[in-house]
């Protein structure tokens, strides 16, 4: 019995030495990392033009794409993401100045990664404000988020 119990901490212990934290490991491609921080810097220069339509490229196209926010019910797919967006923003005033920084981005394999941010947008009447998560992908040679969690303060 000894032995087995030796045997199972010599195997627990050499597992853990192999096992490093996965995303560590993961190299953080700067390239990646840029092409990542360059569809954000597009979706906010589309979003400030009043283009709604450009702002959605950083999306993916997909029925499986999916959005949730405090202050709705989860918007599933593309089509209805889009329309959630020029539903609640029909005019570019009411888009106001979109800006965001990126507090953490990690890349956890070759093709997904993770990002939280701040937003905020600048109005004549207000100001709103909070925190964002996005899945992101890589399809092909882009970058698209594939969920997006956004919360107001």
């Amino acid at each position: 019995m000894k032995q087995l119990s030796t045997l199972f901490l010599l195997i627990l212990l050499s597992c853990n030495i192999n096992n490093t934290n996965t995303i560590d490991a993961i190299k953080q491609d700067p390239n990646e990392i840029n092409s990542i921080k360059k569809m954000l810097a597009s979706q906010q220069d589309c979003w400030n033009n009043g283009d709604i339509d450009g702002f959605m490229q950083g999306y993916w196209q997909s029925e499986e794409l999916i959005f949730t926010s405090l202050n709705h019910k989860p918007a599933y797919g593309w089509d209805n993401t889009l329309q959630r967006y020029k539903n609640s923003y029909p005019t570019k005033s009411s888009m106001g100045e979109f800006n965001f920084e990126v507090l953490d981005l990690k890349l956890i394999s070759k093709t997904t990664a993770t990002l939280k941010g701040k937003w905020e947008l600048i109005r004549e009447e207000d100001h709103p404000n909070g925190l964002f998560w996005l899945d992101i992908e890589r399809f092909d040679e882009s970058w698209l988020i594939t969920k997006d969690s956004t919360i107001s303060f």
